[in-house]
């Protein structure tokens, strides 16, 4: 990815209705920051392959999607605007990633690069859900959606969701939800849009699978502005009484690009949930940098510091956990996808008696740089965990 690490470092200016110069060169910082070198994967991507060769790992995920599909067989899906239709994708693992139990586990960059297609099916809503049924199974496998962000394509999300299943050793029943980003650079304000149309659909969503096995664990992640079309779908489902629905619910906000005055507003009226919701941060997420420019200089939710009272005001008024991921690996200089370096590590911890105990509490947390977590309750232990 090629950028001038310059104009993020340049003075603020705040822009204003006259402003149009600087209003443009904001989105040239933001474009200069998210373009990416090289290709991308395309809709073939999806097509299974006769022979993949040699792998090491298989995962099957589904996938919940309200873009528009081409006629054609395997189905082009693109950034059009329909109903909710559902699929079941297997991938093999091209590359073994194994590591220590010590280690941070490196996210690819272009994880369609990890995995090839090996089987794919359409399918209705009844068989989609009772696929969900047979995979989650008698014990307590925990089902997973995955919400992704801006500038995704449904193949890039349908691989990334592949790469965090793959790195949680398969302990949970993927599910992509896939709203109708245009997939491109350039369009921040109609993803913005696209994601705003999605919220009914993710919150039908929602409600099928927490209806599918009631009292099982729904875990609900959203990354960037995928974060915040979660948020917006709690808020409608608690505005309509569907209490039931959220109560079982655990929802991740990975690098959430929410404006923290409407973040404010939305975990007001969401309130505290059964269990804590959890906020992954990093000061020096150099893409939500870019985002809080385009929009008026507002700062992001996901830049948010665990010393910012604020913040930890809201949080402990709604039994929150704010965690620190700063010293996870990205897979590139922008500090945006750590999430998915700490989901393999999580992943771990949690399977640890007193470690998931410890982690499963509201507070504040911070890893420091050999992954370890360190916990602290809603005081000025916050002040030292975050630093100046």
């Amino acid at each position: 990815m090629h950028m001038n690490s310059s104009s993020l470092n340049a003075p603020r200016t705040h822009a204003t209705a006259g402003s149009s110069g600087r209003a443009w060169k904001a989105v040239i910082v933001l474009l200069m920051v998210l373009s990416a070198c090289g290709g991308r994967p395309g809709p073939e991507t999806l097509i299974p392959v006769a022979n993949p060769g040699a792998g090491t790992q298989r995962v099957t995920l589904l996938a919940v999607t309200n873009r528009t599909k081409s006629a054609s067989v395997p189905p082009v899906v693109g950034n059009g605007r329909g109903a909710p239709s559902y699929e079941e994708f297997t991938l093999q693992n091209r590359v073994s990633a194994q590591s220590s139990e010590d280690e941070f586990r490196h996210p690819s960059k272009d994880p369609s690069e990890d995995f090839v297609t090996v089987g794919r099916r359409l399918m209705d809503k009844p068989r989609f859900e009772a696929e969900v049924a047979q995979m989650a199974g008698t014990g307590d496998r925990t089902i997973a959606v995955f919400v992704h962000g801006y500038n995704y394509s449904y193949q890039e999300a349908v691989f990334r969701l592949a790469q965090l299943s793959a790195d949680s050793d398969g302990t949970s029943v993927p599910i992509l939800f896939s709203w109708p980003s245009d997939g491109r650079t350039a369009g921040y304000l109609s993803d913005r849009d696209a994601a705003t149309y999605a919220r009914d659909d993710l919150a039908g969503l929602l409600t099928s699978l927490t209806g599918v096995d009631p009292g099982r664990r729904v875990v609900v992640i959203g990354h960037s502005m995928g974060a915040w079309l979660v948020m917006e779908t709690l808020r409608q489902l608690r505005l309509k009484g569907s209490n039931g629905v959220l109560g079982q619910l655990e929802v991740v906000l990975a690098a959430p690009d929410i404006d923290m005055d409407v973040f404010r507003k939305q975990a007001d009226i969401v309130g505290p949930m059964s269990a804590p919701l959890t906020l992954l941060v990093s000061p020096d997420d150099r893409v939500l940098a870019a985002s809080g420019r385009l929009s008026g200089n507002r700062m992001r939710l996901g830049r948010a510091s665990l010393n910012d009272p604020e913040l930890i005001a809201l949080a402990e008024r709604n039994g929150m956990r704010v965690m620190d991921i700063s010293a996870a690996p990205g897979s590139d200089g922008l500090n945006h996808d750590r999430y998915v370096g700490f989901a393999a590590r999580y992943a771990r911890l949690e399977q640890d008696q007193q470690q998931g105990d410890e982690l499963r509490r509201a507070g504040v947390y911070v890893l420091d740089t050999t992954g370890k977590i360190l916990s602290a309750p809603f005081s000025a232990a916050a002040t030292v965990l975050g630093g100046p």
